[in-house]
């Protein structure tokens, strides 16, 4: 992807019609590219770096006015990629930006791959790849909680971690190196239990410290999927329509009307929830609904957590009872609605039937107790996060992988030197582990490894 000495351009802000459009340049050929396409309102001899100058785009093939712009020219290192950059800010409508973009690579740059100006901030020492990751995880993410951990790694709090366990295991290194150099000294170089206590203390704990905070974080990131389910006209899709506040799913008093899957994201207490209402479950009455059927349950084996919907105005029926064999095991929470129409069912025997689950007794015509079930959602599926810090160190998969990877090298080496073993042995148990912490922070990190993480963000990134 990366070719040096070579000028790129791209939009930066989505399509669509708006106030204010970017087209961002980004080479050693930034300036001369704009100098040939900007007609400042008054003449200029030198831009300044980092400042603002107003004036038009034109075409030079023929001097047509495409539009009125401001137009910055920040000069390297001071910029996101630590190359002289230029961004045109321009009205913000699919033409406009075309033709400006068009005319920009007719003077010389050529479009920006995905993700190719973040890849160039990394290659050019501004930031690491955690970093690198963390602008990506910015852009997507989906709640103010999952944004506060992003710009947590975005601020390097990952990257600061990993680069002390790397110092300290260096240090460890460098006392085996001395004895390998030296091994004809009497005096004892390595102290092996005290090094292999250092190792313990230094590297392995912090390690699974990291791992530990993994799951945990995870939901904040990634999100979880939440299937309703039930038998038919308990009232699935009315919760559905209740928790998103809009009418999203058809209801009616006619059991099996739900046939497709209809998803829709909510957010529960800064956890992004894709919230899935799905067919009621008994014995298909034709084809269709066979079809809808096969498809919640599809939908049920991959969900994290069930939302386990019993009518409450009634006595339970056959089809609960199966329901509840078939998912035990699972996580899920029984929610008992029509409350409004009065509740018939035992709900101390219902938990003795059910476990000790979570069980909440709502109406979803009414809207009451949605929020103690957002909050059992919410306990649910968070665990031991619910007290993580919005600035938690938490790894993302990848990270995870290479964090694992170097446990055992580490494990190897503590017993290696307990052992006995020569220090040369020790040493490159240690020097396999430095090498997968060292694709955390993207020092050791392949080529195509790197293609691949840059390749996921959007173009003008």
């Amino acid at each position: 992807m990366y070719r040096h000495g070579d000028t790129i351009a791209a939009i930066a802000t989505p399509v669509g019609a708006g106030g204010i459009g970017i087209i961002k340049i980004s080479g050693p050929r930034a300036e001369d590219v704009v100098r040939n396409i900007f007609r400042p309102r008054k003449p200029i001899d030198h831009f300044q770096s980092h400042h603002l100058y107003y004036g038009h785009i034109v075409d030079p093939a023929n001097g047509e006015v495409i539009d009125e712009v401001l137009l910055s020219v920040m000069r390297r290192p001071h910029t996101y990629t630590r190359e002289d950059v230029a961004e045109i800010n321009c009205h913000s409508g699919y033409i406009i930006l075309q033709r400006i973009l068009s005319v920009i690579l007719a003077c010389g740059a050529r479009l920006a791959e995905p993700g190719e100006f973040t890849k160039r901030a990394f290659l050019n020492g501004r930031i690491d790849l955690t970093q690198a990751e963390a602008v990506m995880e910015s852009i997507a993410a989906r709640t103010s909680r999952g944004l506060r951990l992003a710009t947590g790694q975005l601020r390097g709090g990952l990257a600061g971690r990993v680069n002390t366990i790397k110092n300290r295991l260096l240090d460890a290194l460098a006392i085996l190196e001395v004895a390998i150099d030296f091994p004809e000294e009497d005096v004892e170089i390595v102290e092996a239990e005290k090094l292999a206590s250092r190792l313990e203390g230094e590297a392995v704990e912090p390690i699974q410290t990291l791992l530990a905070s993994y799951e945990q974080g995870r939901v904040y990131r990634e999100g979880v999927r939440v299937a309703i389910m039930g038998r038919p006209n308990v009232g699935k899709s009315s919760l559905l329509n209740a928790l998103l506040e809009e009418e999203r799913a058809i209801v009616t008093a006619i059991p099996g009307t739900t046939r497709d899957i209809i998803e829709e994201l909510l957010n529960v207490q800064g956890i992004p929830v894709k919230i899935i209402d799905t067919a009621g479950l008994r014995e298909a009455r034709d084809e269709i609904e066979g079809i809808g059927i096969k498809l919640t349950r599809k939908r049920i084996a991959e969900a994290d957590l069930l939302l386990f919907v019993i009518d409450g105005s009634a006595d339970l029926s056959p089809e609960d009872y199966e329901i509840y064999k078939d998912i035990q095991g699972r996580a899920f929470v029984v929610v008992v609605n029509k409350m409004d129409l009065g509740i018939k069912l035992d709900i101390e025997s219902l938990r003795e039937s059910f476990g000790p689950r979570d069980l909440v007794v709502i109406s979803a015509l009414q809207g009451t107790n949605l929020g103690k079930l957002k909050e059992a959602v919410f306990w649910a599926v968070v665990g031991g996060a619910a007290d993580m810090p919005d600035t938690a160190i938490i790894p993302n998969a990848r990270q995870y992988a290479a964090l694992v990877q170097a446990l055992p090298f580490l494990f190897q080496a503590r017993e290696n030197l307990l052992k006995g073993v020569t220090p040369d042995i020790v040493a490159i148990d240690i020097q396999e582990a430095l090498e997968r912490l060292g694709e955390i922070t993207g020092q050791t990190t392949p080529e195509d490894v790197l293609d691949r993480i840059f390749s996921q963000f959007c173009i003008g990134k």
